[in-house]
């Protein structure tokens, strides 16, 4: 059996080039969306991961770690968990339950609508952090 070096498909880099966008705004749709419909913070944060991985499968782990390094992915994760923890602490440091949202506004509808929001961001930036760093292990040489 021959072994080939890796080639180079600039087809699949041309397509892949193209679509990546689409699959980034796709997931900021799911994210923002995620409070009056189905989607959200995991959802939004799968998808957007799903991006990077495509890169990382199509140009190589090195370039793709170049574009997003493993040193911001451990910054993103805990600023995922810090956006979801900050939204309880506020919401207690304004007299009402652990993410508890009425407090968060004037009107408990709108805290309710920035209390979801701010924990589904925390969430999305989370599982996306999560999901391309064990693609980076998983797909290391070592």
């Amino acid at each position: 059996m021959k072994l080939y070096t890796r080639q180079r498909h600039r087809v699949l880099q041309i397509v892949t080039k193209l679509v990546i966008p689409f699959v980034l705004l796709f997931a900021l749709y799911v994210q923002f969306h995620g409070d009056y419909g189905p989607g959200g913070g995991f959802q939004a944060g799968v998808i957007f991961a799903a991006a990077f991985i495509l890169h990382g499968l199509i140009f190589g782990m090195q370039r793709t770690r170049r574009v997003i390094t493993p040193t911001a992915l451990r910054i993103l994760m805990a600023l995922g968990v810090l956006i979801y923890l900050g939204t309880g602490i506020v919401s207690m440091l304004l007299g009402a339950n652990l993410l508890d949202y009425n407090a968060l506004a004037s009107d408990p509808k709108h805290g309710q609508h920035w209390g979801i929001f701010a924990v589904e961001l925390g969430v999305g930036v989370t599982v996306m952090a999560v999901m391309i760093s064990l693609f980076y292990s998983f797909a290391s040489k070592r």
